[in-house]
């Protein structure tokens, strides 16, 4: 009935944490709460968004003691059934990963008003506001891309970098706007030149059409190449690695899919608002804001960059000190980013 996602990968996981203080003890032994969580596009393995929701996950099942479950679609045409499922087995937050799923989660909601649903990205409906037992966990991806903008600025030896997105939406355009804000605070005679790798949710996983995309970039003059990408990113690390340009991860941490090529990668705080929102539930909250909209930005950990320890080696002080720099005065609104919406 639900499609064959469930023969790619259902997981079931139960463990209470043994008491870390009294607090944590009463909400472990009051009542573990199930969250169930569907994958995006590409699902665990990605080493970016996929499996930073999971570290989210797998953080609340540690220091919560809540019962967690996920699945990985097999494709698009199964999120809803998968969604559905947790719904119709009373969990008590369902979780959707990934703005293809906003559509998907509203229409669920409305055949389940008893559930209470969050979707990472979630977008709104164009008219009106999502139903009332949706909230969506939103970032403010400008800021985190005008940091590592920045650091490319400052880093390139060519004046020239680059932006590899995945499929042509609102939401990586955002990355695309911060990053060219970020390149043009510290460098404005640079060149920044953008491509994405399509229109349809297949763009996050086209390591090839990253790789071309690259490919082109390097030889118009692009040193340093950020892509917001999904796994079509691995083929922007790829082409960088033969053609000897540096690049820059998204999400989480990329160093180690391709040491020596990364040189610092924007932090997406998926896990934090996957945990958050799942301490709030323990507590009995369920905090939507404006329109159902949570939003999560540099003020609120929701966004970073690498630039500490080993992975931020390649990054000479100057150039961390001058980011850090730019971080503080936008956390105390003397820098607008552009790319909000």
């Amino acid at each position: 009935m639900f499609g064959p996602w469930l023969l790619i990968a259902l997981a079931l996981v139960t463990m209470l944490l043994p008491p870390r203080g009294a607090g944590d003890a009463a909400v472990a032994a009051r009542s573990p709460l199930r969250i169930g969580l569907v994958f995006d596009v590409g699902g665990r393995g990605d080493k970016s968004f996929n499996d930073a929701a999971w570290a989210g996950l797998e953080r609340a099942r540690r220091e919560l003691g809540v019962t967690v479950e996920y699945v990985e679609p097999a494709d698009g045409d199964d999120r809803a059934g998968a969604l559905r499922l947790f719904a119709a087995r009373g969990f008590d937050r369902v979780i959707g990963v990934g703005y293809v799923f906003s559509r998907d989660v509203d229409a669920v909601a409305l055949d389940h008003p008893d559930t209470r649903f969050a979707c990472i990205d979630y977008a709104p409906p164009e008219r009106g506001d999502g139903p009332r037992n949706v909230v969506g966990l939103k970032f403010r991806e400008e800021e985190g891309a005008f940091l590592v903008g920045a650091a490319a600025g400052l880093s390139t030896a060519r004046n020239a970098v680059g932006f590899v997105g995945g499929m042509e939406i609102p939401l990586i355009r955002r990355f695309e706007a911060g990053y060219r804000a970020g390149v043009g605070a510290v460098c404005p005679s640079c060149r920044v030149l953008a491509a994405y790798a399509g229109s349809t949710p297949t763009a996050f996983k086209d390591p090839e059409r990253g790789a071309q995309l690259a490919t082109a970039q390097i030889a118009a003059g692009a040193d340093i190449l950020f892509h917001a990408s999904g796994s079509t990113g691995h083929g922007v690390f790829v082409a960088a690695q033969r053609l000897g340009a540096r690049a820059i991860g998204v999400d989480a941490d990329q160093h180690d899919e391709m040491p020596g090529v990364v040189l610092t990668s924007m932090l997406k705080r998926v896990d934090v608002a996957v945990f958050e929102l799942i301490r709030e539930a323990t507590q009995g909250r369920y905090e939507r804001g404006a329109r159902g909209l949570r939003t999560f930005g540099l003020a609120e950990g929701g966004v970073d960059w690498v630039h500490e320890g080993p992975h931020a080696s390649g990054l000479r002080p100057e150039v961390i000190q001058r980011v850090e720099a730019l971080r503080q005065r936008i956390i105390r609104g003397e820098i607008a980013v552009p790319g909000r919406e």
